[in-house]
């Protein structure tokens, strides 16, 4: 198996794709998103926690012990302040965003390498 040389065109076109995206507006304030989370210490405590009681939520279910419902509503009421919480809300769709893209144009190389051409 050969792996492309630096200098390749193929190469050379997915740095200008990369540069594209990196450059875009769309990409620019989905990034601005993430940092504005990044920043705010409360947000990303409150993102933590409510993954770690998620974690453990799952791992006692995986366990074979119940899950009582105060566990269930207080993860529910963990997990609506954090959907209210404008930072990390933003984080959340920014991220799912930026999936969006990465996902979008992996689909679009492998039609491309599956067809021989580029999909319409």
């Amino acid at each position: 198996m050969t792996t492309l040389a630096t200098d390749s065109p193929i190469i050379a076109k997915t740095k200008e794709l990369c540069n594209l995206i990196a450059e875009s507006a769309e990409f620019n304030a989905l990034q601005g998103q993430i940092d504005l989370f990044f920043d705010d210490e409360s947000a990303k405590e409150q993102y933590r926690a409510v993954q770690q009681k998620g974690e453990e939520l799952q791992q006692k279910q995986m366990s074979g012990l119940e899950i009582s419902d105060s566990e269930i509503s207080d993860f529910e009421n963990m997990r609506q302040q954090l959907f209210s919480n404008e930072t990390c809300m933003g984080f959340l769709q920014a991220q799912q965003e930026i999936q969006s893209i990465q996902q979008t144009v992996a689909k679009y190389v492998g039609l491309t390498m599956e067809l021989g051409h580029v999909p319409s």
